[in-house]
């Protein structure tokens, strides 16, 4: 049986780890979640990493409340906040230095981290 040559071992263990790094990442970012209300607090949209609207939420008698064009407001600007909220959060994930302790020993883990 051939054994491995420990350079191909220390990239297999560096891929190895970095897909798990990676799932970690995914799991951070798939768990963001942005509920910013709007101007008068009548609104609240849910939106997720990708600014996508995953939910909406209305306090009771809002849409009797207000007329079609302040209803548009306040939902558009409550989806608008959320969905910078929900940059800020996934910004803040993406830069954190993923693996600053073998970056500076190891080439292989700084050309990767260049690419991301």
């Amino acid at each position: 049986m051939t054994e491995i040559h420990p350079d191909v071992q220390s990239a297999l263990d560096a891929a190895r780890e970095l897909r798990h790094r990676i799932a970690d990442l995914r799991e951070k970012i798939n768990s963001i979640r942005a509920r910013r209300p709007s101007p008068s607090g009548a609104v609240l949209p849910e939106v997720d990493a990708m600014g996508r609207l995953t939910d909406l939420y209305f306090a009771p008698g809002t849409t009797t409340r207000f007329g079609n064009t302040e209803l548009v407001a306040e939902i558009m600007a409550a989806i608008d906040e959320s969905t910078t909220d929900a940059g800020r959060q996934y910004k803040a994930i993406m830069d954190v230095e993923p693996w600053p302790e073998q970056a500076a020993s190891n080439p292989a883990v700084t050309a990767v981290g260049e690419l991301a």
